[in-house]
């Protein structure tokens, strides 16, 4: 999205829409953007609906500026490892890269299988590396019981989503695990938007909140209200160009917390590599962030 601010310049965002994270589609964000007009101001983004939060992220992004100074000159970034026996071959060259938190996705095979797999993985680890299990709501309370007991003695960061958002009593039952467990649980398909956010903090949530900025119509707010908490947030990409990179990774450079691995080790993604974001080794440098040239991605895009 390309806006002309009202004094004359020129402002980006990105609409990066993930519909099963309950954001609008791609059609429905282009729908709104043909009514928006030529020239806008602040007062757009207060009649945008919404249901359109990544519509609103874009505009907001567009219309203000990229975020505040960097609080760091570098954050570390998660090592994205495939799922099943695949992680194992992937691990020693990750590490030998400088990667020392690891993200696995479970749930695809038997529990036992793959906690078997967990074990192999550690072992191929240098001493001190860390372990994401990202579930993606693939488990039922039972078997998310059996590996946040297995996970208590070994070194995982945190569990991430365990159970279905959309499961009956997910809450409760996240909230349960989160009780009686000392491994943290990470929420990321449960925060699609920030009323999701709002709700979670209101329950008191111990663990930890992965957080897409361009997935959250009103992100400032949004983390405004998490900063207060004193919250532990991970920043996560929604597979977005380097112009929606550039304003998340300057959040997540701006973030006043305790830093954590960054999400945003998803490039290269695109076919024509200008689209992509920072080269993602083990570090993310606040420099490279600031040196992507949204009006380039634009004249490139069109």
């Amino acid at each position: 999205m390309r806006i002309e601010r009202p004094d004359g310049t020129i402002g980006l965002g990105e609409v990066a829409p993930i519909p099963s994270f309950g954001t609008e589609t791609v059609d429905e964000a282009e729908e709104a953007c043909r009514g928006l007009g030529k020239v806008v101001g602040e007062e757009l983004l207060s009649g945008l609906p919404e249901r359109l939060p990544a519509l609103r992220n874009a505009v907001a992004c567009a219309l203000g500026s990229l975020g505040d100074p960097p609080k760091q000159s570098s954050l570390a970034v998660a090592a994205l490892l495939s799922a099943g026996r695949a992680a194992l071959a992937e691990a020693p060259a990750r590490a030998e890269a400088g990667f020392r938190v690891f993200k696995w996705k479970v749930g695809v095979e038997a529990a036992g299988d793959e906690l078997s797999i967990l074990d192999d993985l550690i072992g191929a680890l240098p001493q001190g590396s860390l372990v994401r299990l990202d579930a993606n709501g693939a488990w039922d309370r039972r078997t998310a019981q059996r590996w946040l007991g297995a996970a208590a003695d070994r070194p995982i960061e945190f569990v991430e989503q365990p159970v279905d958002r959309a499961s009956k009593g997910s809450e409760d039952t996240l909230l349960g695990l989160a009780r009686d467990f000392p491994v943290p649980i990470a929420l990321d398909e449960s925060m699609t938007s920030g009323g999701d956010v709002e709700r979670w903090l209101g329950l008191g949530w111990p663990g930890v909140y992965v957080v897409k900025p361009l997935l959250l119509g009103d992100v400032r707010g949004v983390l405004a209200a998490l900063a207060a908490a004193k919250a532990r947030v991970v920043f996560s990409s929604a597979l977005e160009t380097g112009i929606g990179a550039r304003f998340g990774l300057g959040l997540a450079f701006a973030w006043t917390g305790k830093p954590m691995a960054l999400g945003y080790g998803v490039w290269p993604l695109f076919s024509d590599a200008r689209f992509d974001g920072p080269v993602t080794g083990p570090f993310i440098r606040a420099d490279d962030v600031q040196r992507i040239d949204p009006e380039a991605l634009w004249n490139a895009l069109t």
